[in-house]
């Protein structure tokens, strides 16, 4: 069976075109030119990494001879694309898991709005709200998106964030986290959560009768 070792070329004849590797072992390996792998002549005292086989004869010989430079560079690269595909994976894992828990913290919270409306402790009328805010909030990201894609005229930021702070918090949520829009840039996200403290103490204000009638009234 044919195995991968490591050695040094001590004899290199290049008029006949074959030399002799020397393993770690202390053997030495017949070689021929044409077994030689780099687009050169080798050099003495070079190190290489060959599989050792023998030839009809039972002569061990050296195939595939390998500069052990090229060989490390090749697996460092490999080891490289590992590692990044890995981390993709880790990353794209991490991605979904966020997914799920913000998908599920938006259907929790209009499920506990339709709960209190349920209860007579919040009017429909503010459910209906928050309900149309999101699907209004996320179709403009994604209009914004689209334009950022091909270089159409923007949403501007301040108005994404107005939709948040109005109650549309939620499908700005779904919209960064499926869309990938606005997901990267800390001071975006900084505000978005801001919206998001706004809209809520504004949602306490109304559970607790002080703008219920007002919001009824623009409604």
């Amino acid at each position: 069976m044919p195995n991968k070792q490591q050695g040094r070329v001590t004899k290199w004849q290049d008029d006949k075109g074959f030399g002799f590797i020397e393993t770690t072992a202390g053997e030495s390996v017949f070689f021929h030119v044409s077994e030689f792998k780099a687009q050169r002549r080798p050099a003495i005292g070079e190190e290489v990494v060959f599989t050792a086989c023998y030839d009809n004869q039972r002569r061990l010989q050296a195939k595939e001879v390998q500069e052990l430079g090229f060989v490390q560079q090749k697996m460092a690269q490999k080891n490289q694309q590992i590692r990044q595909r890995n981390h993709k994976r880790s990353a794209q894992a991490e991605f979904e898991a966020g997914q799920k828990k913000r998908l599920f913290l938006g259907i929790g919270f209009y499920g506990v709005l339709i709960l209190l409306a349920v209860m007579n402790k919040l009017s429909w009328l503010v459910v209906g709200w928050y309900v149309a805010l999101g699907f209004i909030t996320y179709a403009m990201y994604a209009k914004d998106k689209a334009a950022a894609q091909s270089g159409d005229w923007r949403t501007p930021e301040s108005t994404l964030h107005l939709l948040s702070a109005l109650g549309g918090w939620v499908g700005a949520m779904v919209a960064q986290t499926y869309l990938r829009h606005k997901s990267q840039k800390a001071e975006f996200r900084l505000a978005y959560y801001l919206t998001v403290i706004i809209n809520m103490a504004g949602l306490l204000f109304i559970l607790a009768g002080g703008g219920l009638d007002f919001l009824e009234g623009l409604l």
